[in-house]
């Protein structure tokens, strides 16, 4: 098989993440590994969360648009050897969040307590930094929602983790 990691990761940008459609697996950051065989390709996968409940649909998709390709031998295990952190959002993937109107995490490196991080989201409508923490529990564990007193809007930011 003369397939590189790199035309993998090309094709798996077609599987968005369930939750946040305008972002592929790839972008969020859970894709953590490809091994290439000359008869098997093994994708490691590394969800947001322990608990997460689209883990099985996810491995299904990643394994279809690879089979999809023509490579029948294909496997998808999940690993937390390393924890996933919001960090390992592409570049794209914080634009496409934002685009999507979800405000992006700020670097999870560069947190002080994350009350204080939660506190001051940038508004992913208006660009606002003179936001309000309405509560640190959104629609899903990994969002928090605001309120933004320029455009008068309220959104969600996805938490540093």
């Amino acid at each position: 098989m003369t397939i590189s990691k790199e035309e993998v990761l090309r094709w798996l940008e077609a599987v968005k993440d369930p939750e946040i459609p305008v972002l592929s697996l790839v972008d969020l950051g859970v894709i953590t590994n490809i091994n290439i065989t000359s008869t098997h390709i093994e994708v490691e996968m590394t969800p947001t969360f322990v608990g997460c409940p689209a883990i099985d649909l996810m491995k299904h998709e990643v394994q279809q648009v690879i089979r999809s390709k023509g490579i029948e031998s294909v496997s998808v295990n999940i690993s937390f050897k390393k924890q996933w952190s919001s960090d390992m959002i592409s570049e794209k993937g914080k634009v496409a969040l934002k685009n999507f109107g979800l405000a992006p995490p700020p670097s999870a490196s560069t947190l002080v307590t994350d009350i204080d991080i939660l506190e001051h989201a940038v508004c992913p409508r208006c660009n606002n930094n003179n936001t309000e923490l309405r509560s640190p529990f959104g629609s899903t564990l990994c969002r928090s929602i605001h309120y933004c007193p320029s455009c008068k809007e309220s959104f969600e930011q996805f938490k540093p983790l």
